[in-house]
């Protein structure tokens, strides 16, 4: 007990678990998003539910320049709006909705929003609603515990209008509302004609990383998407993380892992569609899945009260450590960077509750499930990338250094969880259109940036990943020469090394010198 006071070691090097941090008002700026960086945060995501794309494209510049200025790198993630029911406000005057008393929403929006009527932007919820649905409401999210959010249970529909009761009283302000009608099917589509522009445009033109697929409720809207990135060619990488927001995502879970790169598990709707009793179980088994398969799971709304405050509550803390302990790879953070008073704060608090939580994850019985979950015989990477961790584990290395150039060896790795960080050296490949070269590498190595325990730095494009010893004793001094300045390898340090040496997979351990 008296050592849980003892003050943790002090590093500056960020925790294993990754943070996607909300860029947005009040963590727009060059010197905010460089600080954003430095305090551990790797995945800058930009969400299409608020502002315009000249707004995120000036963002964008000022992460690049806060890149440049800190030599961190940085991937994007850009989230969809999908089918997200909206309230819309157009005078955005305050709103004051009191308990007990009736409001109609209407799919009229030449109407003004009003306290008894509130138009919104999809003319087929009296189709889809019935007496005794429950319909939440709030500027950003019902959470439940906000003055700003209201629930509202369907009275009767009255032609295409549906008229609600009102069970808690609140005052909305702003322009735009959420919407959220629990266990109801809404039929849109979940790429919009809005999504497709902005991925069309400013995806292609930023050439993103991470497509945030909102409201992802079956195999076939990520199979869609797939579609989409793959007809735009510069997108063809670009990796997708299907959303799971609701009941029908949870219940076409596994096929949707199958097709998806990785996983979001959206809890502020889902503690909406779910009883509140459910939400931790469906986040223990839908974290166990992905982390069986080896492909990257990421938690949102852990630290709600840090919006407005610079401490997280005991629970919110705690929800945080959980969520590492259950195998989450990322922790994604949303109005807390987008528009919180504390954004660095808040990127900081959580990169420390991570980094202590990494430090009693049970590792010994993860490897034992995930080595029993893929059985016998093993394929030969996997025999390889299990083997290396293992040596990893029994030399007590301080690191362990992966060669690659598609950073599927990298994955692997990390998805035995070793308690090392795995550095990952990406090897650019020279490929050509016929037109002009160009070296692959740069996307790989940003998208190992949401992966738990993966640290990327792109290798010298003069050095073939399959190739002599020689060259790879090179990269291989610069990779070393990386985790040192970085704080992770020392003198006399043992560290396992998995490299391709011709057609044969090697695991090597070396002890430095001084």
């Amino acid at each position: 007990m008296a050592s849980i006071l003892e003050p943790s070691k002090s590093s500056f090097f960020p925790a294993m678990t990754k943070i996607v941090g909300t860029l947005g008002p009040r963590s727009e700026s060059v010197e905010v998003i460089s600080s954003l960086l430095k305090a551990g945060m790797s995945v800058a995501r930009f969400d299409f539910s608020w502002g315009d794309a000249d707004t995120h494209r000036q963002t964008l510049e000022n992460l690049k320049a806060a890149v440049k200025s800190t030599k961190k790198l940085c991937a994007v993630m850009l989230d969809t709006v999908g089918p997200e029911l909206q309230v819309v406000n157009k005078t955005g005057k305050e709103i004051a909705l009191k308990e007990n008393e009736f409001v109609t929403l209407t799919p009229d929006l030449d109407q003004d929003a009003s306290s008894d009527l509130l138009p919104i932007n999809f003319n087929g919820l009296a189709k889809a609603v019935k007496k005794g649905d429950m319909i939440f409401m709030g500027k950003y999210l019902f959470t439940g515990s906000e003055t700003t959010s209201v629930w509202l249970e369907v009275s009767e529909v009255k032609g295409d209008d549906v008229v609600c009761v009102i069970n808690n009283s609140a005052t909305l302000d702003g322009t735009l509302f959420t919407l959220h009608a629990s266990q109801v099917r809404i039929d849109m589509p979940t790429l919009s004609e809005k999504d497709k522009e902005v991925i069309s445009t400013w995806g292609v033109q930023n050439k993103i990383d991470f497509l945030s697929l909102s409201y992802t409720r079956h195999a076939e809207d990520v199979r869609q998407a797939r579609e989409l990135l793959s007809s735009l060619g510069e997108l063809s990488q670009t990796q997708i993380f299907a959303k799971i927001e609701n009941v029908e995502g949870l219940t076409h879970f596994d096929e949707i892992l199958q097709e998806a790169d990785g996983i979001i598990l959206s809890r502020g709707n889902l503690g909406i569609d779910l009883p509140p009793q459910k939400v931790f179980l469906f986040q223990k088994a839908a974290l166990h899945r992905c982390n069986m398969v080896g492909k990257p799971a990421v938690v949102t709304r852990v630290v709600d009260s840090m919006t407005n405050n610079l401490r997280p509550t005991r629970a919110e803390a705690t929800d945080v450590a959980n969520a590492v302990l259950d195998g989450s790879d990322a922790i994604l953070l949303g109005a807390e960077t987008q528009r919180g008073l504390y954004p660095v704060d808040t990127v900081r608090t959580v990169d420390r509750i991570c980094f202590e939580a990494e430090k009693v994850f049970n590792q010994d019985q993860y490897f034992k499930k995930a080595v029993k979950y893929v059985g016998e015989p093993m394929s030969h990477l996997e025999s390889i990338g299990s083997s290396a961790v293992r040596a990893a584990l029994k030399v007590k290395a301080s690191v362990i250094i992966c060669f690659t150039s598609s950073g599927r060896a990298a994955r692997l790795l990390a998805k035995y969880r070793p308690p090392m960080p795995i550095l990952s050296v990406v090897i650019p490949r020279l490929k050509t259109n016929q037109l002009k070269w160009s070296f692959s590498g740069a996307f790989e190595a940003r998208q190992s940036l949401i992966v738990r325990g993966l640290f990327p730095m792109l290798a010298d494009p003069r050095h073939p990943a399959e190739s002599t010893s020689a060259t790879n004793e090179t990269i291989l001094k610069v990779a070393l020469d990386h985790g040192k300045a970085l704080g992770i390898v020392k003198s006399h340090d043992r560290v396992v090394i998995c490299q391709k040496l011709g057609d044969a997979s090697v695991v090597k351990i070396i002890e430095l010198e001084d």
